[in-house]
Order: C-alpha cells, then sequence, then structure tokens
C-alpha cells in the first residue's frame, strides 16, 4: 500500500467513522501542549515561538520516526520471511556435495564422468549465480512490499486522527435539524462545538450565517489541508499540520494573554493554510453545480470579496461558498468581549436553515475534490520521478 492509497484509505475511514469517542490523538496532543504551555508561558513573541517550535518539530518528529520504524521493521521482515530455494528437496550445498559423491562411487569412468558433469550441471544451474539472483530479488520484492503496506496502514491511520470533516458535516446536520424546527436554544448550545463566537445573544438567522461560515473555514481547516500536507510530507506532513492547526485554536487568539505568545502560532498556521484555502476556493466554485449554483458566479465572488475579511485565508473559502450557494455572508462577529464587523461576502439572501445542509454537501464533493487533486498529483509526481530515473 503506497502513501497515496493510505491517504485515501484514512479518508474512508474518517468517512464511516469519523473522530473517535475516546482517547483521540489531538486531544492527546493538546493537553500534552497545554502542560507545555504552563511552563514556557510569558507575554512574549519570543518564548511564544519557542513554545510552537517545540510543539510542531515534535509532531513532524513522531511522524518520522513512525514512518522509520515501520520501514526498518517492515525491511527485516522481508529479509528474515523467506527461505532459500531448495533442489529437490536439498540445499544447494548439498547438491554439490551429491554431485561430487556420486564421481567416486559411480560404475565406470565413462559413466561415472557422465553422470557426475551431468548432476554438477543440473546443480550449477538451479543453486549457482542465476538461483542467488533470483532469491535477492525476491527477498527486495517481498521487504519492499512489507514495507508499502506498513507505511501506507500508518498513514491510514494517521490521516484518520488528523481529517475532521465527518465531524465537521455531523456538526452542520444537528446545527440544521435544531434550526430547521425553531429550536434556537439548542442550536446556541450546539454552535461553540463549531466556533468561537458568543452564541448566548444570536437569532436564528445570525445562528444560521455563523454554521455556514464555519463549514466554509473549517472545510479547508479540517479535510483540504490535512490532504494537501499529507500528499505533500507524508505522515509527518499530517502530524505537523494538525499541531499547527490545534495551536492556532488553542493560543493563536488576540486575547490580552495570548496578542504576544500566541503569535507565532497563528502566523505559522496562517502560512500553512494559505495555499490550501485557496485550493478550497478553486474547488468549491468548481463544484458550485453540486448544490445548484454557479462556478463561474462562485468564481466571482471569490476572487471579488475574497481578500476583504481580516484572515487572509478563511476569506477565500467563506466567498467561495456565499457564491456557490447564492447567500451573503459576513456582518458583526461576537467574541466574548471583542466585536469584530466583518465585510459582506456575496450578493445573494440571507442564508437559510436549508442552505446548512446545503453548505454540508458542498462541503463534502469540495474534500472529495481535493482528494482526487492532491493526492493525484502525488502520484503524478512519483510516476515521473521513477521514469526518469529508468
Amino acid at each position: 500500500m503506497t502513501t497515496e492509497k493510505g491517504l485515501w484509505a484514512g479518508l474512508l475511514l474518517d468517512a464511516m467513522v469519523g473522530d473517535p469517542r475516546r482517547g483521540h490523538p489531538v486531544a492527546a496532543f493538546g493537553r500534552a501542549a497545554s502542560a507545555l504551555e504552563r511552563r514556557l508561558y510569558a507575554d512574549s513573541r519570543a518564548r511564544g515561538a519557542v513554545f510552537t517550535a517545540i510543539c510542531v518539530l515534535g509532531a513532524a518528529a513522531l511522524g518520522t520516526a513512525a514512518d522509520a520504524v515501520v520501514r526498518d521493521t517492515a525491511a527485516r521482515t522481508g529479509r528474515t520471511g523467506r527461505r532459500r530455494p531448495r533442489l529437490l528437496g536439498r540445499t544447494p550445498d548439498r547438491a554439490r556435495s551429491a554431485a561430487a559423491g556420486s564421481t567416486s562411487t559411480a560404475a565406470g569412468p565413462a559413466r561415472g564422468a557422465s553422470t557426475a558433469t551431468g548432476l554438477v550441471s543440473d546443480a550449477s544451474s538451479a543453486a549457482g549465480p542465476v538461483s542467488d539472483t533470483s532469491a535477492a530479488t525476491d527477498l527486495v520484492r517481498g521487504a519492499s512490499t512489507a514495507t508499502g503496506l506498513a507505511r501506507g496502514a500508518v498513514t491510514a491511520v494517521s490521516a484518520w486522527a488528523v481529517l475532521g470533516g465527518t465531524s465537521l458535516a455531523r456538526e452542520g446536520l444537528a446545527m440544521a435539524a435544531a434550526l430547521e424546527t425553531g429550536d434556537v436554544e439548542a442550536a446556541r448550545r450546539r454552535l461553540p462545538h463549531l466556533c468561537g463566537r458568543d452564541p448566548s445573544a444570536l437569532d436564528a438567522k445570525e445562528l444560521v450565517r455563523a454554521t455556514v461560515e464555519s463549514i466554509a473555514e473549517n472545510t479547508s481547516d479540517a479535510a483540504v489541508a490535512p490532504l494537501f500536507w499529507g500528499s505533500v510530507f507524508g505522515v509527518p506532513g499530517l502530524l505537523a499540520y494538525r499541531a499547527v492547526n490545534t495551536l492556532d485554536a488553542m493560543v493563536g487568539h488576540r486575547s490580552p494573554r495570548y496578542l504576544r505568545f500566541g503569535w507565532a502560532a497563528a502566523r505559522l498556521d496562517d502560512a500553512a493554510n494559505w495555499a490550501p484555502a485557496r485550493l478550497t476556493g478553486l474547488l468549491t466554485a468548481v463544484c458550485a453545480p453540486l448544490v445548484g449554483g454557479s462556478p463561474r458566479t462562485a468564481y466571482a465572488v471569490l476572487r471579488r470579496d475574497g481578500a476583504a475579511h481580516p484572515s487572509p485565508n478563511a476569506g477565500r473559502c467563506e466567498a467561495a461558498f456565499a457564491g456557490a450557494l447564492g447567500v451573503r455572508l459576513g456582518g458583526v462577529n461576537v467574541y466574548g468581549n471583542r466585536v469584530e464587523h466583518r465585510p459582506e461576502l456575496g450578493d445573494g439572501r440571507a442564508a437559510e436553515p436549508y442552505d446548512i445542509r446545503r453548505a454540508v454537501r458542498l462541503s463534502r464533493a469540495v474534500t472529495v475534490a481535493s482528494a482526487v487533486v492532491t493526492v493525484g498529483a502525488r502520484a503524478a509526481v512519483r510516476a515521473g520521478w521513477r521514469s526518469l530515473r529508468r
């Protein structure tokens, strides 16, 4: 199993199972990062940069070590798991001894010489250089196959742990169900699973807008970006990206405590999501017809409004979703004691509860499309590199 197949397997696992209910690796990383923060925290960008570097490089090192361990273990299994070929139930050395013995015990010189010559010829052809080369080739192939299977399995498990598209869809559908029945209080209790806005004063329309915007942004964070970095760097890329994104959620705030300490984590998250967010925007435009939208309109809104958002990445995703769904996003957002006035994205109507289901459907389509593009690109590069080496 190659890394590409491992990524597809991880995506399938996420679609079938979703995030584990208990013992989630990301939660374990969060607890370790919190413990390190308690030791290193200071109102300092330098301290925050050291904290971020330790966490991200540690995650990448863990992925590299896992990759190396399975490669070494699989290679040793491939070397020891095959036996030397036998000749008529004998090892090649015994075959040669039998041939030599027959020379001395033969009945007559001519007959004995002929018999010995035939046996030696047969033993040499079966157990000589050709047999040794074949055995070596089998060993290499066995080790290579075992290594590929092990690395693919590790990639699949890592991708499953890192991807969050299925959980995102479930939360979106839960919000849709609550708002479609007019249960605003239930929707307010559910919203913190999707974003950090204060839901206490939000009415139904604002809850819908917050949900659609969160689905749009998290399509990149929870699905497209992990697949992108997993395709580029394999398991280390998957784990390092999730570390970056988790740290941004933990300390990348503009609150008094984290304005300086969380600066490095926030900037690194911006850098890590720059390419995936733009890929998300483009794929959203491509997939717009699946929700009754126009690719041309979605792309036009992406180009016009994407950069107006205060986030260099979230704006691209939200603008593309607004254009594809034919709705208007943006407005006033309240985060605790902080109020942000966001520009409007799109020219459509205000989003309605049923638009949440359309956003979920669009998010799923973009996730699959991103896997086709990123994993397919990795496979194409690998094939091209192999052809150049031949």
